[in-house]
């Protein structure tokens, strides 16, 4: 048996996947490094510290409950749309989600709105 070496094709689509989880989970490492030291005072009523940071991750854990919930919408416009304008697509949204977190008001702000909007 021989071994065929992988097409520029093939490492292409790995290359893109790579930086794709990458960016990905950049996102979640810059959120969860947020929710650890700033989201919890912001946008949580100050009842306790724990009962802040706990929300916080939360919110955190929110985002994985989601995942699947994006995997079937996302996968669905990949196979109808192409897989590469999903991928900038969904990096986009993530990108600008991230971004627009610094905008939002806090909860002495808007009370219960701010950390829903952070859900959001």
């Amino acid at each position: 048996m021989t071994d065929a070496a992988p097409s520029a094709s093939n490492r292409r689509i790995l290359a893109a996947s790579l930086i794709g989880t990458a960016v990905e989970f950049y996102d979640f490492y810059i959120y969860a490094t947020a929710a650890s030291l700033v989201f919890g005072t912001l946008f949580f009523p100050k009842a306790s510290a724990s009962a802040q940071l706990m929300s916080a991750y939360a919110t955190f854990a929110l985002a994985f409950f989601a995942r699947p919930l994006g995997a079937s919408v996302f996968g669905h416009f990949g196979d109808r749309l192409g897989r590469k304008s999903t991928l900038v697509a969904s990096l986009m949204l993530m990108g600008g989600s991230t971004l627009l977190i610094a905008f939002l008001p806090t909860y002495a702000q808007a009370g219960w709105l701010a950390p829903f909007l952070l859900c959001v």
